[in-house]
């Protein structure tokens, strides 16, 4: 990670709190891995629900499972109105790449300026081998047809993170 000096705007930032159940989700407009920025107005608008999973790092040992979790799991997802969405701080390359590598049928997300992660909340305070540094928490938010939030998987821990997002899913229809 490049040093950060004062006037950094990673420094600048300020994250709020994770949204509640029930309330609106926080807008994005980001590039994607499809070529064209993406909306969530645009899916709500069309009548989906979203699952927007936040995750660190593309071709890491967590993220890798998980994306994949989804990815074999993106049928029922979609047989449900519901796409999955994966947002990182890394570049486009960085996601081509890594949906080439491991497959990924659906779009990622660059968030490299953090912006969207700190209005969901997971921009945050990380701890690895005694170093002190802000990166992205693993997070997963369920949203709903209406565009507002339906579940909230903070600090997901990946092996059977999938399962529980499909139940969640299953209970709103």
């Amino acid at each position: 990670m490049p040093a950060k000096n004062e006037n950094s705007q990673e420094e600048t930032l300020i994250t709020k709190p994770i949204p509640t159940v029930g309330k609106k989700a926080p807008a994005f407009n980001l590039p994607s891995s499809t070529g064209k920025k993406i909306r969530l107005k645009d899916y709500v608008d069309d009548g989906n629900n979203v699952v927007l999973y936040f995750y660190p790092r593309d071709n890491t040992p967590g993220c890798t499972q998980e994306s994949c979790d989804f990815r074999d799991n993106l049928s029922h997802f979609e047989s449900a109105d519901t796409v999955v969405l994966g947002i990182s701080g890394d570049s486009l390359k960085s996601h081509e790449k890594f949906i080439t590598k491991y497959e990924l049928p659906f779009p990622l997300l660059a968030d490299e300026d953090h912006q969207i992660a700190a209005k969901y909340g997971v921009w945050v305070e990380k701890k690895n081998y005694g170093k002190t540094y802000m990166g992205i928490q693993r997070a997963t938010f369920l949203i709903n047809k209406e565009g507002k939030i339906a579940a909230v998987w903070s600090k997901v821990k990946v092996k059977g993170h999938v399962e529980e997002v499909k139940e969640k899913l299953a209970e709103l229809e």
